[in-house]
């Protein structure tokens, strides 16, 4: 798994996120890894990273601080690397609603994050997926592989698009691969071997 050693990976730091574990898991698999609010090396770094972890709004409000939406959008637009982890996948759809609260998300997927509708929250522990034939993100994973999930809300997830499928009370977006967009609802650095294995396949994407 140390095929990307040349590949620059920015891990965004905008005051939210798993910023040193998701560091040390690309690191693991042959990363270049910085951890940075500078805006031009996000720009300029082969792959970027989004993480995220707490509430929505208060993400959003950390990406709106250090301007980092437009950087986002920028490299979408130019067809390069974005990872969103957690909150930072959730920021992504337009808008998120909790605790009554509607905040703007950064628009680059359709649709909104709310409240799983389930018994018992958080979706707390291991749990299997569900990924759409030919994923890249899931390439070598068997099927019966389980991720590490700590969440309370969710997008509902667009199997039309491709999106893989987790379940707890309800289905919901636990990844979306969109061309160069990739995001996980699960916490693929704090998923062992597995989380390792899909970091991988997402750094070999880069160049």
């Amino acid at each position: 798994m140390s095929g990307g050693a040349s590949r620059r990976v920015v891990v965004l730091d905008y005051g939210s996120g798993n910023l040193r574990s998701a560091q040390r898991a690309l690191e693991r698999v042959g990363a270049d890894v910085t951890v940075t609010a500078d805006l031009a090396a996000a720009r300029a770094a082969d792959g970027l990273v989004v993480p995220g972890v707490g509430a929505y709004a208060a993400c959003m409000a950390g990406i709106d601080q250090v301007g980092a939406g437009a950087v986002v959008r920028e490299r979408l637009d130019a067809g390069r690397p974005v990872l969103g982890i957690c909150v930072g996948m959730q920021v992504l759809y337009e808008l998120g609603e909790e605790h009554g609260v509607r905040t703007a998300g950064l628009g680059v997927l359709p649709g909104q994050v709310r409240r799983l509708a389930a018994p018992i929250l958080p979706h707390m522990g291991w749990n299997t997926v569900r990924p759409p034939a030919g994923s890249a993100l899931f390439a070598g994973l068997p099927a019966d592989t389980r991720f590490y999930f700590v969440h309370s809300y969710a997008a509902k997830a667009d199997e039309g698009a491709g999106d893989t499928v987790g379940e707890h009370g309800e289905p919901f977006a636990a990844a979306v691969e969109r061309g160069p967009l990739w995001a996980t609802q699960f916490h693929p650095e704090k998923s062992g071997d597995a989380g390792a294995h899909l970091l991988a396949n997402w750094l070999g994407t880069l160049s």
